[in-house]
């Protein structure tokens, strides 16, 4: 009998893989097992378990495994259960989900070795001069890196020289694959056994009576011990006793020390400081109500005003799940979030909590993994960004997504595009756990499962503490100009009232959602615009760096001093960003404390951090920032929110552009006056009388949602329709053009739903490749599985066409 494992390898490869192994190796090995395999041209990779049988495959003869990497399942059952949903309905490959899954860090690879050949015959003349350098270099080390070689020939281009030697049989390759993960180890010390007891203390002291030093670590040792009753560390035994290393190493020749080390967690949470919370009474009958849905629904959702406090009714919910020793999964649409609410976390649950974004290095999101999978007491409690529904859970009862309606919980690049929220029902639904959607503006497509009754719903419609919500003024923009009422880009209105907030010792959040100094710079003379030579797009002017950028493929280059069409110097900027903002805000308030936050200047790991910290102890009178200061953060300080151009979010090219503008906005101003002060708004816009406009200063959610409904429903979108994009992308625009319209032609023969395009989108062309969209219409009484079946076989048939082969497909199921 001969034994098989099926195995997922991390590449874009369509089906999982067998490979041979021993009958001990079969027995040893689990499903979630990682096991070093053989794949492609001398490569290993870490391949992950998912089968054992005794089925040989028919098409190809099974090779063997390269080495067993681990000693117990590093993924779950239920976990691979999970990966297989999300390959199957966002139709890319379960190799594609294992990537993006894992840390990168046990993702293992392996790394090519370049070996001398001792015994080879060698005629110094027949090799050439960088053959002969190698050979040189080979005389004085066996085996080399790529890299090394790299750096000996001085050129990037090394395999034709390396293929050389091979044909030669000077060198072989060897491929080596090793553990990237290293627990971080604490050094400390304790005493030999003979002299650890308080007694032996004065034996010792006498026994050191020439060494002031000596006696002195000794004693700041007992110290430490006594008061601490814990391990003692090095750094901190050196720190009391005020002395150098050389001290210690003298007292562990002498057998009286001796040092040894500890791995520990590279992230670290204090002890909980807050033993209870309090609702107020709108709070407890949501906290109430939502527990009776609970017992109806597997998914509920909760519209809480902002401020409303929501996150208290999460912490109380959590605390019941946490008793029963389950574990809880927290989503948040944004790291900046994450930043805020982990604090609040840890103050009522400590060092319970653990958090997984991709802000953390490889080696700490290792180690959460490791707790989550284990099922530690530091990972009750997981708050994490998208990826977060990734981890192994053993016993996952309770998930609460906050801010539901966030576009940023959809990946877009790379595979798989999958949307948290939806990968988390289906998660919640693997482990019988229970679904908290939260959110002041649900998606629409939330909110009418909830409509539909299939989601329980919930309503907080008052404020904490009952404060009111901020008044809304709207300025408009045309008047303004007209009487000349604006310094730069604000009204005479917002600057009143930011004076009145400045003078009053309160802080100001003004919104822009543009980042740089200018998205186009423009001739006067001709009207030329730089664009970016790779992509379709506006060069983005950035004052601070004086100089254009492509948000799309980072190309930059100096601001020119005359345009380069016709040479004029009569060059201005178009439109404004956040960087302008700022600029104009040091002029305005010379004297108070300006910050920016947006992706510029959000690089650093703990970038959010400082802003955040900065703008809650008052260090920060104006912050001007991006959406990122659109979701859920929480400070008692800020009275005044200014939207500085309402009318960018409402015109884009999108059936969400209302919806995501109304979200936005009522996000945005609800940052004002969440404490005592009664807040305010100010939305500056061309177009005060727009629906939208009007629906986000009486607060007015249902008439949004009935409007959104009724066009989505006339025009054939989400949620009465499913979508499916296809982008297809290539270098050369006419056989773009051509292979897009021969797999229009079958689409629209072949699949009994609406089908549009192929189209230019706004952006035709990024990074040398042009683009075109075709969007597949489902209606939700067509069965979904059996369309993309269909859409599959199409797509190996687009394949199989040699002269279309090279067209790039990208398949993103519901895009939006």
């Amino acid at each position: 009998m001969k034994f098989f494992i099926d195995v997922i390898v991390p590449l874009a490869v369509s089906h999982t893989f067998t490979y041979e192994v021993s009958e001990a190796e079969f027995q040893f090995i689990q499903v979630g097992f990682r096991v070093a395999v053989p794949f492609g041209k001398n490569k290993i990779y870490t391949a992950l378990t998912v089968k054992k049988h005794h089925e040989a495959p028919a098409l190809y003869r099974a090779k063997e495994i390269h080495e067993i990497i681990d000693i117990t399942p590093i993924v779950t059952l239920s976990q691979i259960e999970h990966w297989q949903w999300i390959a199957d309905y966002y139709m890319c490959h379960l190799g594609e989900v294992y990537r993006a899954a894992f840390p990168s860090i046990l993702l293992l690879e392996s790394e090519t070795l370049i070996v001398y050949n001792q015994n080879a015959t060698i005629r110094i003349e027949s090799l050439s001069d960088e053959e002969y350098l190698l050979y040189e270099a080979f005389q004085k080390q066996a085996v080399l890196k790529i890299d090394e070689i790299v750096g000996i020939l001085n050129k990037k281009t090394v395999f034709p020289v390396i293929q050389k030697l091979l044909d030669k049989q000077i060198i072989s390759l060897n491929e080596e694959i090793k553990e990237s993960y290293k627990p971080k180890l604490t050094k400390y010390i304790r005493l030999q056994s003979k002299y650890d007891a308080p007694e032996k203390l004065k034996y010792i002291m006498e026994m050191l009576s020439r060494s002031e030093k000596q006696r002195m670590l000794v004693l700041s040792y007992f110290q430490l011990k006594a008061l601490e009753n814990k391990p003692v560390s090095l750094k901190k035994l050196l720190e009391k006793a005020q002395v150098s290393s050389a001290v210690l190493k003298s007292l562990t020749d002498k057998n009286i020390f001796e040092s040894y080390t500890l791995a520990e967690d590279r992230v670290r949470f204090e002890d909980a400081v807050v033993k209870d919370i309090h609702l107020n009474e709108a709070q407890q009958e949501s906290f109430n109500a939502i527990k009776e849905s609970f017992s109806s629904f597997d998914v509920s959702l909760l519209q809480g005003v902002t401020a409303s406090g929501k996150t208290e009714i999460y912490i109380r919910l959590i605390e019941e799940y946490i008793k029963k020793e389950q574990q809880v999964l927290y989503l948040l649409p944004e790291i900046a979030l994450t930043t805020q609410l982990v604090q609040r976390l840890v103050a009522y649950f400590g060092n319970q909590v653990a958090v997984y974004h991709s802000k953390y290095s490889q080696n700490e999101r290792v180690e959460v993994w490791q707790q989550v999978l284990q099922q530690s007491p530091k990972a009750k409690v997981i708050i994490g960004a998208r990826s977060a529904v990734f981890l192994p859970f053993s016993d996952l009862k309770f998930i609460v997504i906050d801010e539901e309606h966030e576009a940023t919980y959809k990946q877009q690049d790379p595979a798989p595009r999958y949307h948290a929220r939806d990968a988390a029902i289906v998660l919640a639904k693997i482990h019988g756990a229970k679904v908290l959607l939260g959110s002041a503006t649900p998606s629409l497509e939330s909110y009418y499962n909830a409509y539909q009754n299939k989601y329980g719903l919930i309503k907080l419609t008052k404020r904490y503490g009952n404060v009111v919500l901020p008044e809304i003024l709207l300025v408009d923009l045309k008047e303004k100009y007209k009487r000349k009422e604006m310094n730069g880009h604000f009204s005479n209105i917002l600057l009143d009232e930011m004076n009145e907030v400045l003078a009053n010792g309160e802080q100001v959040i003004l919104f822009q959602n543009r980042r740089g100094f200018s998205p186009v710079l423009e001739c006067l003379t001709c009207g030329n615009v730089p664009q970016c030579p790779s992509c379709d797009v506006s060069l983005t002017y950035y004052k601070f760096k004086d100089q254009l950028k492509c948000h799309y493929c980072g190309y930059t280059i100096a601001k020119p001093t005359h345009c380069h069409a016709c040479h004029s110097i009569d060059i201005t900027t178009k439109g404004f960003g956040t960087e302008q903002i700022e600029i104009e805000l040091r002029t305005l308030f010379p004297d108070k404390n300006i910050a920016r936050m947006d992706q510029d200047t959000m690089r650093g790991k703990f970038a959010f951090e400082k802003i955040l910290d900065a703008l809650k102890n008052q260090e920060i009178d104006i912050l001007v920032g991006t959406q990122m200061l659109a979701k859920g953060l929480h400070f008692d300080k800020v009275t005044l929110v200014g939207i500085l151009n309402a009318d960018n979010a409402l015109y884009h090219p999108d059936f969400r552009a209302h919806e995501k503008a109304f979200q936005m906005m009522v996000q945005v101003a609800g940052r004002a006056g969440r404490k005592d002060t009664k807040g305010k708004v100010v939305i500056q816009t061309y177009n005060p009388y727009h629906n939208t406009i009007q629906q986000v200063t009486a607060n007015d959610y249902q008439s949004m949602f009935k409007e959104q409904m009724y066009d989505r429903l006339n025009f054939k979108y989400p949620p009465f329709y499913r979508i499916i994009r296809l982008q297809l992308k290539h270098v050369d625009y006419q056989k773009l053009k051509e292979g897009s319209f021969w797999l229009y032609d079958v689409l629209i023969k072949e699949l009994n739903v609406p089908v549009l395009g192929p189209e230019e989108p706004a952006i035709s062309r990024i990074r040398n490749q042009y683009i075109r969209t075709i969007l597949i219409k489902i209606p939700i009484n067509i069965p979904l599985a059996a369309t993309k079946k269909q859409l599959q076989k199409m797509l190996k048939s687009f394949e199989a066409i040699a002269i279309y082969r090279a067209i790039k497909v990208t398949i993103n199921v519901d895009y939006y």
